[in-house]
């Protein structure tokens, strides 16, 4: 069993851009997205994946996660009979200690949010913050890409 561990925080401004690594646009949509199991479908660049996440645990920092790559234009088929709402957004990746965070960028629907994630060994782990981060919504669900493709950050 894969487990993921991270922490979700806001992101203040856009400082993160001048230390990205890289960027991905990302396009993803929900087979499922009941809270004990979602079943994501996802394009990232030129590659495809389906992904499986269980329900998180009381912190909402862990839960089960499974992914697999698969063909792109499979993906581009399952994302058709998905659930309504996708997701677009692009990803940067910055450096931080001996952590990458990931910071989403949303379009669409969701323009204007902007958060980060930082994928953990341990519930306990120390991070550096960079100024940029700001407060943290880990275990808030209506931050979960599942729950954008419901109601999303411009219905708030």
């Amino acid at each position: 069993m894969a487990l993921e561990i991270e922490r979700k925080f806001l992101v203040t401004n856009e400082d993160f851009k001048s230390e990205a690594l890289k960027s991905t646009r990302i396009k993803q949509g929900y087979l499922s997205s009941l809270p004990g199991r979602t079943v994501r479908v996802r394009i990232k660049g030129d590659k495809g994946f389906l992904t499986v996440k269980g329900e998180s645990n009381d912190s909402g920092t862990t839960r089960f996660e499974w992914e697999k790559e698969i063909p792109v234009e499979e993906a581009n088929e399952l994302l058709k009979i998905c659930e309504p709402g996708l997701i677009d957004k692009t990803r940067f990746e910055a450096k931080s200690g001996n952590h990458i965070i990931e910071v989403d960028e949303f379009y669409a629907e969701n323009l204007g949010l902007i958060v980060a994630e930082i994928e953990l060994s341990n519930e306990n782990e120390i991070i550096i913050k960079p100024s940029w981060l700001g407060k943290e919504v880990t275990g808030d669900t209506k931050y979960y890409n599942s729950a954008l493709t419901k109601i999303p950050y411009s219905k708030w």
